[in-house]
């Protein structure tokens, strides 16, 4: 899953994005309104963590530009402003949820996948189809219950399929899901964690079929 983050504090722009890497997200970061607004309409991402206070504007005026053009990102306000007054005027600005500074990393992942869990979303926080389970907090697969070794890459992959099943979901949409904008994409990546998993599954006995459809992408069913 692809998130943009908009956060002028650079360490705390860092942590973040390192935290939310290490639960399986791609994570693409901007520093400023501008920059940010840039970055949204350049990719299509599952969510936004989005600042108030930005050197160049209002977070909330960047947020009001995208969803009169129609974007429906689920956006959750990360900012140090907490009264009642600035908590309503987020919401009714386009918000999703709001949450004050200091934080605590585990309630912000917890309420990102909360407000991806919501109907027209996509990220439940468990994912089965047939023996295969993948619990997405955990990070942890399974075969009819028995633990399979995937590495980061190919849990990535599993889960943007399982979230994509009975659908073709294309090859640059799986490369979305495993690098942001500032990793290097090789051209054979997306088929290579895509062959490894189908063999692991294989091996493990799943019952479930990976397919390549040429010129499309990739069904689990």
């Amino acid at each position: 899953m692809r998130l943009l983050l908009i956060e002028d504090n650079q360490r705390l722009c860092q942590a973040v994005a390192e935290s939310l890497r290490a639960q399986g997200f791609a994570v693409d970061t901007a520093a400023s309104a501008t920059d940010g607004l840039r970055t949204w309409q350049a990719a299509d991402y599952d969510a936004a963590v989005l600042d108030l206070m930005l050197p160049d504007g209002s977070g909330l005026d960047a947020l009001k530009q995208m969803r009169d053009r129609g974007n429906t990102t689920p956006v959750l306000v990360l900012t140090a402003l907490d009264s009642i007054e600035d908590r309503v005027r987020g919401l009714d600005g386009g918000a999703d949820d709001y949450l004050v500074k200091p934080f605590a990393m585990q309630e912000l992942v917890a309420r990102l996948r909360a407000l991806l869990r919501r109907p027209g979303a996509a990220l439940g926080r468990t994912l089965t189809l047939g023996s295969v389970k993948l619990d997405t907090s955990a990070r942890i697969a399974t075969v009819a219950e028995t633990p399979l070794d995937l590495t980061r890459s190919e849990l990535i992959v599993l889960e943007a399929l399982l979230r994509h099943q009975g659908r073709v979901i294309s090859k640059e949409r799986l490369a979305d899901c495993l690098y942001d904008f500032e990793q290097e994409r090789s051209a054979n990546s997306v088929e290579t964690q895509v062959h490894r998993l189908r063999k692991k599954l294989a091996a493990a006995g799943a019952d479930v079929s990976l397919r390549t459809l040429r010129g499309l992408g990739y069904l689990v069913s």
